[in-house]
C-alpha cells in the first residue's frame, strides 16, 4: 500500500493512530473473538492454514492475534496446497483432499478455524459432515468468508476463475498469485450454512461484517466512495460473513 493511500485511510478513519487499525478492521473482528472462545487445553483445527501468510503482516497486534500457536495445547494446519507442510505457525500440517475424511480423530477438537476458505469448498455436505465428526459436543468452528451477495464475492463470481489473478493483480496488487484459489462461493448464505450446520446440531451465531474495501486497489477516490457505501450497506449485503457455530451436546 502506497504512503498517499496509507495517508488517506488515516483520514476517513482517524483511529488508526490509536493502535493502527480501523473500526471496519475485519481481521481484528474476527480473531478478538476467536481468542476470546479460546483455552489453552484446546485441540484447534485451522482448515486452509495455508503457508502462515498471516506472519508477514506489518503492524504486531494483528499478527499476534492470528497467531494460535502457544495459546492452545495443539493448533493442527489442515490444506489442499501441500505448501501447508511447511507453516511455521502450526504444530502439524496435513494435506487433505476434498471428499475424503480429514485425518482428525472424532470429536477430538475442540476449536476450528476456517479464514478465507468456505468460499472455495466445492461440497458443502462433506465440510460440514466432517467437521461435525471431529469437532467436541460444546465446541466451535469460527470461519471468515464473503458473503455471497456481498460487494466482494457478487464481481467476483462475475469474473470466470481462469480470469482471478489478473483482475486480483489490479486490485489487490499485494496479494501473491500464489493465494489465490478457485472459489464456489457454496458456503456463503445463511441458508447454505444451516443445510452443513443443521440447527438441530449447530448453534449458529454469526454476523455479517463491512471491512475496509481492500479490493479498491490503489485509487483514493475508490476507497473513499467504497468506505461511504460501507456505512449504508444493510447487513444482508454486507460483504462478510463471521460464522459462529457451537455444536450442541448430547442433550441438545
Amino acid at each position: 500500500m502506497s504512503q498517499a493511500l496509507q495517508r488517506h485511510r488515516r483520514r476517513l478513519w482517524p483511529e488508526i493512530a490509536a493502535g493502527g487499525y480501523s473500526r471496519l478492521d475485519g481481521t481484528v473482528e474476527f480473531y478478538l473473538r476467536v481468542n476470546a472462545l479460546l483455552a489453552p487445553d484446546d485441540v484447534v483445527v485451522d482448515l486452509g492454514a495455508g503457508r502462515g501468510r498471516f506472519r508477514e503482516e506489518e503492524l504486531p497486534f494483528r499478527r499476534d492475534l492470528q497467531d494460535l500457536r502457544g495459546k492452545a495445547a495443539r493448533v493442527i494446519g489442515l490444506d489442499v496446497d501441500p505448501v501447508v507442510l511447511e507453516n511455521p505457525a502450526v504444530d502439524e500440517a496435513h494435506v487433505i483432499t476434498s471428499g475424503e475424511a480429514l485425518p482428525v480423530a472424532d470429536a477430538s477438537v475442540d476449536l476450528v478455524v476456517s479464514d478465507f476458505t468456505f468460499e472455495h469448498v466445492d461440497d458443502p455436505a462433506w465440510a460440514g459432515a466432517e467437521l461435525d465428526r471431529v469437532l467436541r459436543p460444546g465446541g466451535w468452528i469460527c470461519a471468515r468468508t464473503p458473503n455471497r451477495w456481498g460487494a466482494i464475492a457478487v464481481p467476483a463470481r462475475l469474473v470466470p476463475n481462469r480470469l482471478h489473478d489478473a483482475v486480483l493483480a489490479r486490485v489487490q496488487p499485494t496479494k501473491q498469485e500464489r493465494d489465490t484459489f478457485p472459489t464456489r462461493y457454496r458456503m456463503n448464505t445463511p441458508a447454505a450454512l444451516r443445510r452443513a450446520f443443521p440447527t438441530s446440531r449447530f448453534d449458529h451465531h454469526g454476523y455479517t461484517h463491512e471491512s475496509e474495501p481492500a479490493y479498491a486497489g490503489g485509487s483514493r477516490v475508490a476507497w473513499s466512495l467504497l468506505s461511504g457505501l460501507a456505512a449504508l450497506t444493510p447487513p444482508p449485503v454486507r460483504s462478510m460473513h463471521l460464522v459462529f457455530l457451537r455444536k450442541r451436546g448430547d442433550e441438545g
